[in-house]
């Protein structure tokens, strides 16, 4: 069903693709204080287009929604005004613009403002008054469109802790009165993680999503995309790690059509049709690692876009030069120790040394027996190796421990081609 035959689904699209966009957009307008009124407003015109859009849609659903979101936001500064000359002149609370000034919203919502917004966002969000938790979940929900669900799932973490620190975090911004810009000078770099790693967990819950049983989250990924390639064409914030990000997700976003088949189901890197990888992102790609390599640091970023590199020029799974994949991981696990590192560590030893020698590393691995895909790579190596009830024992606790249909699916695959004298059902 087209988009356009479907007020329901054209929003949802819409949503994901602007609501940030006029998030930031509007915030700009009120100041980070009001952010909240912000995302209000974005709401209630998401509510009218549903509401419109049932009997006739617009020529251009887009500036539809903007123009209706500035509109709203007129009316909310025109009736704050009135309120506090009329009702409540004394308040110390007041605007800064009054609304007979507020025609320059129309510039505001010109695309290049519109990109500056955005950025003035994720710096602001990054303030080192808030902290990295916060600032990361702020700019996930306010400027991204994740939900709180889909925030919680990528800190592995509860949706009440997120929403307490949602919480500290917009009281803290009311409290420190932080504006949104664009920090210079000695005043960026400490920002700076906190939007590259936003980014990055935005692009993870994309490629692989902990809460949508589609697994792949398109617009996600495109999203993550888009705010990557604005840090790097910004004068002041397009640092060479920047440009290390951006090349790593232009190499995984290559590969986006071909992890599922035609029915939906999940492909694996090993089984994908390479024919299907996006040669221009993959060249992108390249482009992006090689500007990152001005300047003497050497990020998680840049060896992460290093691994996914080998990967893109690898013409086949079995030409992919698991020697280098495995320094590259060592590399990483120096500066970045911890159990995903260490597990993604052990997969490359075990394709570039051999499938025991990635078992007796992923055994090392303590932190992880709750994991699925930690079984799965059990799994795939006791495979290689022969040991058939060791492999069913490994396939079906990942089954145990797996969520989304298709991944199950994947995994009762992987257990009847192993042993296909059995039947098994999730």
């Amino acid at each position: 069903m087209s988009l356009q035959n479907d007020p329901q689904q054209l929003v949802d699209h819409l949503f994901r693709r602007e609501s940030g966009k006029m998030v930031a957009v509007l915030t700009r307008m009120f100041g980070f204080s009001k952010v909240d009124t912000a995302q209000d407003i974005v709401q209630e015109t998401l509510l009218a287009a549903l509401q419109t859009w049932r009997f006739t849609l617009p020529d251009n659903p887009r500036v539809w929604l903007y123009r209706t979101a500035k509109n709203k936001a007129l009316d909310h500064v025109r009736r704050q005004r009135t309120w506090q000359e009329k009702i409540a002149p004394n308040l110390a609370h007041t605007l800064n613009e009054a609304p007979d000034e507020y025609p320059t919203a129309d510039h505001l919502f010109l695309d290049s403002e519109i990109e500056d917004s955005q950025l003035r966002m994720l710096f602001a969000c990054c303030h080192p008054e808030l902290t990295q938790e916060g600032q990361i979940a702020m700019i996930l929900k306010t400027l991204c469109g994740l939900s709180v669900a889909e925030i919680a799932a990528g800190f592995l973490t509860s949706k009440d802790n997120i929403e307490k620190r949602l919480y500290r975090t917009r009281e803290k911004i009311r409290q420190e009165g932080i504006a949104m810009e664009v920090p210079q000078g000695i005043a960026l770099q400490p920002r700076v993680e906190g939007v590259l790693k936003a980014i990055y967990l935005l692009f993870n819950e994309g490629y692989h999503s902990a809460s949508d049983s589609n697994v792949i989250r398109r617009d996600l990924c495109e999203e993550a995309l888009h705010l990557a390639d604005l840090l790097t064409r910004h004068r002041v914030v397009g640092l060479p790690k920047a440009h290390a990000l951006h090349a790593l997700l232009c190499f995984q976003a290559s590969r986006l059509d071909a992890r599922m088949d035609e029915a939906g189901q999940i492909v694996l890197m090993e089984h994908q049709d390479r024919s299907r990888w996006d040669r221009s992102l993959i060249s992108q790609g390249f482009a992006r690692l090689s500007s990152s390599a001005e300047g003497g640091e050497i990020s998680e970023y840049h060896l992460e876009a290093a691994i996914a590199s080998y990967h893109a020029q690898a013409s086949t799974f079995e030409a992919t030069n698991w020697q280098a994949i495995f320094y590259l991981y060592e590399l990483l696990y120096q500066q970045h120790p911890g159990p995903i590192v260490a597990f993604n560590r052990a997969i490359a030893m075990g394709y570039a040394r051999g499938a025991q020698t990635g078992l007796e590393a992923l055994s090392a691995i303590e932190s992880l027996q709750d994991n699925h895909f930690y079984h799965a790579a059990m799994g795939d190596f006791y495979q290689k190796t022969g040991a058939l009830e060791k492999t069913k024992t490994a396939y079906t606790r990942a089954l145990n421990l797996a969520v989304l249909p298709k991944e199950k699916k994947l995994l009762l695959e992987k257990l009847a081609c192993c042993l296909p004298s059995q039947v098994f059902k999730p």
